[in-house]
């Protein structure tokens, strides 16, 4: 018990140790998370009429970010796979940095979980045998035992493999091994029950295709890698722990595969529902160019088909993809693009027009944008505490029986 307490005194006196930039930066991104406690404090007092959702389009900015952040958490496969069976050096010596990614993405995703709900009182609900859990039936039941699972698999392999560095002992890879292979199928499983969540729904037309969960994980393949090879960059330029090039140039190219595989499916789908034009094709429709007059979410999604493509073309362009200034440029695009496409793009077209004919727009309010923004401050603000207690374990200036080397 001991270590255990001096593991968590030792990692948090280095956490809160800091220069200049970096209480700025978390002063910055706590002013964002109280701001977000004022608008939810809003949305349990005044209830879900302060945002723009309503009971024709009952799923908005919230459950866009909600499906989104369980890609960018299934994203993180794409250093632990490479890493542990294709032992890929660059990429092993950074997989814990991947897992902490992980973790923060999926506490973000329930923080999106909570602010949907409206009322912290329904919450009970979520919990087995206690709640209304409706298991097996619900596939909503599936998708939070799924993120709960991967979440406790990677706070396990991350903090037992942190612990083994800290210690100087190692991790004993007949138990850690199994844990990492069984979270490598587990975050495929994540967006996949998160696809089945929306396309189980036969109501809706504008996601009933098999296809979905196909498009889940190659756009969760090309958006986690965009933000983790930004995070890689920042951390190579802001502290003394140098990432390789082969690591971020092996991700790239991930990118690159999975963000064409993601257009050819949009192109896809496009034409096979556009080419009849039937009724079941109208929420598409509607999204590319309008409906009825009503024409909020067109410029959404061609934004975003813009953002994609020409990210795209960059990523194909070798002198840029592994030049490590101009590669910043298309990961932003990439995963704005995609942001779009799965978010806004996907989840309000759904219910446009709705399964009994009507045609009612929907754009979020400025509550449901302060609390977006204060989740992901929250969430970048968890990351940061995260990436650098680890980063201090793994350069060594965090360990057992030795005293903590201040960060800068």
């Amino acid at each position: 018990m001991q270590p255990l307490i001096r593991f968590t005194a030792d990692y948090t006196r280095y956490v809160l140790k800091g220069g200049a930039r970096f209480y700025i930066w978390m002063a910055c991104l706590a002013a964002l998370s109280i701001a977000m406690l004022y608008v939810y404090y809003l949305q349990n007092t005044d209830g879900l009429i302060v945002t723009g959702m309503t009971s024709q389009i009952h799923d908005g900015l919230y459950f866009a970010n909600l499906v989104f952040l369980v890609g960018v958490a299934a994203g993180a496969v794409t250093i632990v796979f490479p890493a542990y069976v294709y032992h890929h050096e660059g990429m092993h010596k950074v997989t814990v940095l991947g897992e902490m990614l992980a973790i923060t993405a999926v506490v973000m995703v329930m923080m999106f979980v909570f602010a949907h709900m409206g009322r912290p009182d329904r919450l009970w609900h979520m919990i087995p045998v206690i709640g209304i859990f409706n298991f097996p039936n619900s596939m909503l039941a599936w998708d939070v035992l799924v993120l709960t699972g991967y979440l406790i698999l990677n706070l396990i392999c991350g903090f037992y493999y942190l612990w083994g560095k800290y210690t100087g002992q190692g991790v004993n890879k007949k138990l850690f091994m199994p844990l990492v292979y069984i979270s490598i199928v587990w975050a495929l499983s994540i967006h996949t029950v998160t696809a089945f969540l929306i396309s189980t729904l036969a109501a809706r037309p504008m996601w009933f295709h098999s296809v979905m969960p196909i498009r889940f994980i190659v756009t969760a393949f090309a958006a986690g890698p965009c933000l983790i090879i930004l995070a890689f960059l920042v951390i190579r330029n802001t502290t003394k722990m140098w990432i390789e090039d082969s690591a971020i140039k092996l991700l790239a190219t991930i990118v690159t595969w999975c963000l064409g595989i993601a257009l050819f499916l949009t192109l896809s789908e496009v034409v096979v529902e556009l080419y009849p034009r039937t009724e079941h094709a109208n929420g598409l429709y509607y999204l590319m160019f309008g409906l009825h007059g009503l024409t909020r979410l067109v410029p959404w999604f061609w934004t975003s088909v813009a953002l994609m493509v020409v990210s795209f073309v960059l990523f194909l362009i070798p002198s840029f993809r592994n030049n490590m200034k101009l590669l910043p440029i298309a990961c932003v695009m990439a995963f704005a693009g995609i942001w779009i496409e799965k978010g806004m793009g996907l989840i309000v077209p759904g219910f446009i027009p709705s399964p009994i004919g009507e045609v009612t727009e929907y754009y979020p309010t400025f509550v449901e944008w302060l609390m977006t923004i204060g989740i992901w401050a929250f969430g970048f603000f968890i990351l940061t505490i995260l990436l650098k207690g680890a980063i201090g374990i793994l350069q060594g200036e965090i360990k057992y029986g030795g005293q903590t080397a201040i960060a800068k």
